[in-house]
């Protein structure tokens, strides 16, 4: 996250790595059996806190009320916000209403209003690793036929890429069963951002992204890798626009985005989600 600076990445692709920041190329980095014990305990505290906001979160709330929550409940494990400060963005989530795609800014003027859906973002820095997860939760009882499918949608697609993880397999393997499960909902996938390796740095290689591309390199996966999946899935166009604030990005229909994000172990048969929160 930051001001928005560009990706150093092959043109003509621009694709921004989760919250966006410059960085060098580096290798991809192979965590070891300590390392891997360290983000199990970082990712179960990110899991933790977005399952306990999905479960509080309701009509009349600010999105910075919810940001209090996010950061008090990473603290109180002994971790640290890894959003917050992270190229001056001034929350621990980030927390995205309806249109809004990524990189929304808690705010106290903000209202969570009947029937919204909203992304919120989260990542814990615990003994010197990064765990990162997102959520698209539906506020209240009078969600709409069309949020629900394209949240349904959203989160089977994470779903499809996961399964893809195993050794030997490559992110185009991911990219393609994320890309065909969205378009068979009829919805487009966001190229602007992609997922990420993550470990001692919120952000690492490889950039794991989402759709089809030569202009990404096709890494071949190998266990000890650790992958934040995360699509971003738009009802009508993949198209983005950053708002002012050079944080918040929308659709610039104003139609609806979802997003759904885990980190992911890869191991020599297929995978483990570190933040899945059906375990905590």
């Amino acid at each position: 996250m930051k001001q928005l600076l560009n990706l150093l990445i092959p043109e003509p692709k621009k694709a921004q790595v989760g919250l966006p920041r410059r960085r060098k190329k580096s290798k991809v980095k192979i965590k070891t059996a300590a390392e891997i014990a360290i983000m199990r305990q970082s990712a179960r505290i990110v899991a933790t806190v977005l399952k306990e906001v999905s479960e509080i979160i309701k009509p009349g709330m600010t999105t910075l009320e919810v940001d209090a929550y996010a950061e008090q409940r990473i603290r109180e494990m002994g971790a640290a916000p890894s959003f917050k400060g992270y190229y001056g963005f001034p929350g621990s989530i980030c927390i995205s209403i309806n249109d809004e795609v990524v990189h929304g800014i808690p705010r106290a003027d903000k209202r969570i209003h009947q029937g919204d859906i909203v992304k919120v973002d989260t990542g814990a820095f615990f003994n010197g690793y990064h765990g990162d997860s997102c959520i698209t939760v539906g506020v209240g009882k009078k969600i709409k036929p069309e949020a629900k499918r394209l949240m349904q949608a959203a989160e089977e697609a994470l779903y499809k890429g996961i399964e893809q993880v195993k050794a030997g397999n490559t992110l185009l393997d991911i990219a393609g069963a994320v890309e065909d499960h969205v378009h068979s909902y009829g919805y487009q996938v966001v190229e602007d951002f992609t997922g990420h390796g993550v470990g001692q740095a919120l952000h690492e290689e490889p950039s794991v992204f989402n759709f089809r591309t030569r202009d990404l390199p096709n890494v071949i996966l190998e266990a000890g890798m650790v992958l934040a999946i995360e699509p971003i899935v738009n009802a009508k166009t993949k198209e983005t626009i950053t708002l002012e604030d050079k944080w918040t990005v929308i659709t610039p229909d104003k139609s609806l985005s979802a997003q759904f994000e885990h980190t992911v172990l890869v191991t020599e048969t297929g995978y483990e989600i570190l933040t899945d929160r059906n375990l905590v």
